[in-house]
């Protein structure tokens, strides 16, 4: 595997700051490259990416220098392991709910005795096969891996404690709109509740010297960076709408000023 810059800027500290892209589109990818972020977030839960679009969409990152990250349709193993074998850097892994469920994200990313990752020669992340030898491989590999995992249910903040005792995870990522839900405020990330429970969480994490991360939008950026959070990402339609809105606000004033 190639180094994962993006972990490196995790673990000095700094922000690694991301665009979630849920349509299958190389392309897109390459565009956020060149337009400067860190990396980026292939949602294959919520989106409509298939593993060879996953695949074609990490070359696109690895050629444009941002780092791939993944977020599998579920935390199954299985599926934790289908989106390694693409070749992206790391998963993302949706509603982990205890230190049981953490353990198996971690076991699903890793290589190892025990581990539900299976190893197999000839896949992309290990050139085809026609790389360096397997051992030297999964050495590299289980170090540059990045695990993610998702606190989106309230029984996580229950066990939070526990899961922040859990080893070789990265980043414990709140999810507030899941999390909204779980509390019983569907939809609804800003109540007093959810945003209480969210900023407790957060201490949490930082306090037990871990890294915290979580979506953001413009607006709410400087808030985010603000907790502590460094492992932060916008949503591509958020950026384009954000962008839009700008253009289409810019264009409106011009005209009324031109017809006055």
């Amino acid at each position: 595997m190639k180094p994962n810059r993006m972990k490196e800027k995790l673990a000095r500290g700094e922000a690694a700051l991301g665009c979630s892209v849920m349509v299958p589109s190389p392309q897109i990818v390459e565009m956020l490259g060149f337009a400067g972020f860190d990396w980026v977030l292939l949602d294959c839960e919520h989106g409509s990416i298939g593993p060879a679009d996953l695949e074609l969409m990490a070359m696109a990152a690895d050629a444009v220098g941002i780092t791939p990250i993944a977020r599998p349709k579920s935390n199954h193993p299985v599926d934790i392991q289908s989106v390694m074998d693409r070749g992206v850097m790391g998963a993302q892994v949706p509603h982990v709910a205890s230190a049981a469920d953490a353990r198996r994200a971690v076991a699903a990313v890793k290589f190892g005795p025990g581990a539900a990752r299976g190893l197999a020669a000839g896949t992309r992340p290990d050139r085809w096969g026609l790389g360096h030898a397997m051992p030297r491989f999964t050495e590299e590999a289980n170090a540059r891996s990045l695990v993610c995992i998702q606190l989106e249910d309230e029984a996580a903040l229950h066990n939070l404690e526990d899961i922040l005792t859990v080893e070789e995870i990265d980043v414990f990522f709140i999810g507030p709109s899941d999390l909204s839900q779980s509390l019983g405020f569907p939809g609804n990330p800003g109540a007093l509740a959810v945003t209480a429970a969210i900023d407790a969480a957060l201490r949490k994490i930082c306090a037990a010297g871990r890294t915290p991360g979580m979506p953001a939008s413009l607006e709410a950026l400087p808030r985010v960076l603000g907790t502590g959070c460094r492992y932060v990402y916008t949503h591509l339609p958020r950026l384009i709408g954000a962008a839009a809105s700008a253009y289409l606000k810019t264009a409106t004033g011009a005209a009324t000023g031109h017809n006055h």
